[in-house]
């Protein structure tokens, strides 16, 4: 029989981010493996309370409402209880990680794990270190705090994509992507700004993802008189998301926080010209003027800079996109989901 695992993750496709990616795409890869099954928060009545998703069992808690990501450290360790599993694992130092808390006391004998994925503060984000069986995290920032608390055994494993999924398709001249969750940390507005100082005709920026500073985007991007070179797309499904990577010329994400960024390895692993923030896991990711150029948050004139040396340099460009390809070739879910099959055997065998 094989083992029983529960992941914890308070979101899931549709509100699929990195730390969503993890949970999803590990589970798909070792499923014949492993008896998985995904609580998560339902926070939406559209969406079923049981269902599956890439032929893994989902478990949705809550009414179907915002509110559930509050209520899903409370509700999903005794989700799990009824699953009797001989481990669990939460994706995400947050809502996930306190389910952790409470399942050590609810499922005493049961192993768990705790995957890090963030590098914002979290409330009793210590304490989920302390009692998790086992910790890994997903870049050489995250591998230092959780020495900070004790935890001298954190495992680096990086999140993945799957590069089968990216298509080839034909560049669009001067098309600039953003690809993430509309939100303050992420720096769409010193994106924007910078783009407004890109001096290259036909250049256009495309802002995909949906957020709670979307419309003030949407606002300061008419401010700045560029709103007929910027298209916002809000939500895009995966497959389509794909596309527009594949068809970016360039890929701009100018985060304020970031553990990893898996956007950064899906522009490398479409042959984007990339340019990133040194802040969190970004440089583990971007070799700078290797795989991509690395600028500092919250600089407009150094990102504007760089994205018209991109633009106006193709050699460069060209160069950058071949290299990121390459580094990104070594992220591949299948390989990924490998290592954290090795923690959980181990856990298992104690």
């Amino acid at each position: 029989m094989k083992p029983r695992i529960v992941i914890f993750s308070a979101f899931l496709t549709p509100y699929r981010s990195g730390a969503e990616a993890c949970a999803e795409e590990v589970t798909a890869a070792l499923r014949d493996r492993y008896d998985f099954t995904i609580v998560t928060a339902r926070l939406s009545r559209s969406l079923p309370k049981k269902g599956e998703l890439h032929g893994v069992a989902v478990l949705r808690v809550g009414f179907g409402n915002s509110a559930d990501k509050w209520l899903y450290p409370f509700l999903a360790p005794f989700a799990a209880m009824r699953l009797r599993p001989n481990l669990v694992h939460a994706v995400l130092e947050s809502y996930a990680g306190l389910t952790l808390i409470f399942c050590r006391f609810l499922l005493p004998r049961t192993k768990r794990v705790l995957t890090c994925q963030s590098t914002n503060t979290t409330l009793f984000v210590g304490t989920m270190h302390c009692f998790a069986d086992a910790i890994t995290v997903i870049s050489s920032t995250l591998v230092e705090r959780a020495k900070k608390f004790g935890r001298n055994d954190a495992i680096l494993i990086s999140n993945g994509l799957s590069l089968q999924h990216m298509p080839r398709m034909e560049k669009v001249p001067g098309r600039i992507l953003f690809v993430g969750r509309q939100e303050p940390m992420k720096g769409i507005d010193t994106l924007l700004r910078a783009f407004a100082s890109v001096s290259v005709l036909g250049a256009h920026l495309r802002v995909v993802g949906e957020g709670s500073v979307k419309k003030s985007m949407e606002a300061l991007a008419a401010e700045l008189g560029v709103a007929d070179r910027v298209t916002f797309l809000g939500f895009v499904p995966m497959p389509d998301v794909y596309e527009e990577f594949a068809q970016a010329q360039i890929f701009c994400g100018l985060s304020r926080s970031e553990a990893l960024g898996n956007v950064f390895l899906e522009a490398q692993a479409a042959e984007c010209g990339v340019i990133g923030t040194r802040v969190g896991g970004i440089p583990d990711i971007i070799e700078d003027g290797n795989t991509g150029l690395l600028v500092e948050p919250d600089d407009v004139a150094s990102a504007a800079k760089a994205l018209n040396r991109l633009l106006t340099d193709e050699p460069l460009r060209t160069a950058l996109a071949v290299q990121g390809r390459h580094h990104a070739s070594h992220y591949d879910w299948s390989q990924i989901a490998r290592q954290y099959a090795a923690v959980y055997d181990e856990l298992l065998t104690q």
